[in-house]
């Protein structure tokens, strides 16, 4: 075999495991970026407080929502809208319970419920839009192609 010669068909590795492989890291990174997204947010939530309005905890509590919406868009699943939820309701409810020495890192202020309440509307607003943009049409095109029971032929 020369150093021009591609490898024979029967050598390569079969294309689904590293698709697969691949997939698997993009979701992980999603998980990883909706729990990193929960810390920084956990601690960072009063960051910008010019007044009465929280905008540092809206701000964060927004990124999540997008996340979530792109997410979905970049993979083409609801479990790319998913993923990054779940690490952030991970990170940041963890981070809200108290430990044993009774200290926590979001507060029960105002502030701190609209980073946690603000944000876990923002993630179910950011799911809902994901399956109402980016999944809908899929389900629609497969409907008009035929495959009305969802399996193929």
């Amino acid at each position: 075999m020369g150093i021009t010669q591609l490898p024979t068909p029967d050598t390569q590795r079969p294309p689904g495991r590293s698709a697969a492989v691949l997939g698997g890291g993009a979701y992980g990174m999603l998980f990883l970026l909706g729990l990193g997204e929960g810390v920084v947010g956990s601690f960072q939530y009063t960051w910008l407080h010019p007044g009465p309005v929280p905008l540092g905890a809206l701000l964060f509590a927004a990124l999540i929502g997008v996340t979530c919406a792109l997410g979905a868009g970049g993979m083409g699943t609801m479990g790319g809208a998913l993923l990054p939820a779940i690490g952030w309701f991970v990170a940041a409810f963890g981070l809200a319970m108290s430990n044993s020495g009774g200290s926590v890192i979001i507060t029960g202020t105002a502030t701190g419920e609209w980073f946690l309440y603000g944000g876990s509307l923002c993630v179910l607003f950011g799911v809902l839009t994901a399956f109402a943009v980016y999944l809908r049409p899929v389900d629609a095109a497969r409907s008009r192609s035929g495959d009305r029971d969802g399996s193929r032929a």
